[in-house]
């Protein structure tokens, strides 16, 4: 009914990527549509009108909403993150980390029953939309969203980034805070998106609010390992428009490279409810 948040791409053919998106129903859960686009050009090459996978069922750690991350390969099989919505009546959302095993063909389906990661010491209370890369060394790297506080004493969250690795990409140890938060400042994070520079650091992006009432702009921070990251809110490149459909918020950055330019897809006003588009690095 509403909404195209989250994008994510994954190539078909030439300039042609399907862009999977988590879209809302009548009852405001998410799931899992998608659009195909020549990257190059921008021009939609075509529309899909049937859902690649909804939202569980009652009592499942997805009953209310999937909302997607990245995808990343294990033991040759392609995995895609999302974070699974729970909206119980009389408490308050919270979210755990599950994946959805994604074919040759490109269809999606549940790859585990239960939680990739979820509640911990580490976790307490709900965590959100995760990214995962290799390390370099056969093993993953992930940055994740963590409730920490529903309310920092600004009457904004508290919601940090941290950072999990992985031997096979199955089993995953938390680590604890990733990305440093400043209350004020940068204190609810959200949808990390991470690729590597030039001079092979690592460069992550993401949504973030200050906890001043602003919504949604995107950030960036650097790390020479994945694991000692430095804020810097100003160097993301990108902000709101002047006007139109990403005026008012930008949020939900995914960045990925093609043919020698760096992309990134991106939510505007409303949570992803005007779309998403694409932005291009300058040199």
């Amino acid at each position: 009914m509403t909404h195209a948040a989250n994008p994510l791409p994954v190539l078909l053919d030439g300039d042609v990527y399907r862009i999977f998106y988590s879209g809302r129903d009548a009852d405001n859960r998410s799931s899992v549509g998608a659009v195909d686009v020549d990257v190059m050009t921008g021009k939609v090459v075509r529309e899909h009108h049937e859902p690649f996978f909804l939202h569980g069922p009652e009592g499942s750690f997805f009953a209310d909403g999937v909302s997607i991350g990245n995808c990343y390969v294990a033991d040759g099989r392609q995995y895609m993150l999302f974070m699974g919505w729970q909206n119980p009546p009389g408490g308050h959302w919270r979210g755990d980390i599950g994946r959805l095993s994604v074919s040759p063909a490109l269809g999606l389906a549940l790859a585990d029953a239960e939680p990739l990661i979820s509640n911990s010491a580490t976790d307490p209370i709900s965590l959100s939309y995760s990214w995962v890369m290799p390390d370099g060394g056969g093993g993953f790297q992930m940055w994740y969203g963590s409730t920490l506080n529903w309310d920092a004493g600004n009457g904004e969250m508290l919601h940090v980034l941290n950072r999990a690795s992985s031997k096979d990409g199955h089993h995953w140890e938390c680590h604890g805070l990733a990305v440093p938060y400043e209350i004020g400042l940068a204190q609810a994070f959200s949808r990390p998106t991470v690729a590597r520079t030039e001079d092979g650091r690592y460069a992550m992006w993401f949504s973030y609010r200050s906890g001043s009432g602003q919504s949604y702009r995107i950030g960036a921070a650097f790390s020479d390992d994945g694991i000692a990251w430095r804020l810097a809110l100003d160097e993301a490149g990108i902000d709101v428009s002047a006007q139109g459909w990403d005026s008012d918020m930008i949020e939900y950055p995914f960045v990925f490279d093609h043919k020698g330019r760096r992309l990134m897809l991106y939510n505007g006003n409303g949570f992803g409810r005007t779309g998403f588009g694409l932005a291009i690095l300058e040199a």
